[in-house]
């Protein structure tokens, strides 16, 4: 399911980004807890907090890191889960194609489908 426009402009705006937000997914701690969103644009990771009992409203930056930093490859075994930056994460099965296409994007271009109609 994607993420509401209305989610994307509340983290534009809680994080001042001006450009184009490439992805953007909801995770949690591993184990439950504590809510996060992923925020990717063209140079930068950023992961929100969101707290215990939200996904959707910003709480504070977690961690900033440079576009080149893998996120995945996400785990299938019990639920989908990976580490990212020191933190174990979960996320709803939906957004496993989200991530793989944020890391295929940087590190494996020649994976990603062409562009259909690439003079639009």
């Amino acid at each position: 399911m994607p993420v509401p426009g209305s989610l994307r402009k509340t983290c534009r705006d809680f994080l001042g980004i001006d450009g184009e937000i490439r992805y953007i997914f909801p995770a949690r701690s591993y184990g439950g807890g504590a809510g996060f969103l992923f925020v990717i644009t063209d140079d930068r990771i950023s992961v929100i907090t969101t707290g215990a009992f939200g996904r959707t409203g910003p709480k504070s930056v977690w961690g900033g890191y440079p576009r080149g930093t893998r996120i995945g490859p996400v785990e299938t075994g019990n639920g989908a889960s990976f580490t990212f930056a020191g933190g174990e994460f979960e996320i709803d099965d939906e957004y496993i194609a989200v991530v793989n296409a944020a890391d295929a994007e940087i590190f494996d271009r020649d994976s990603l489908p062409r562009d259909p109609l690439p003079d639009l």
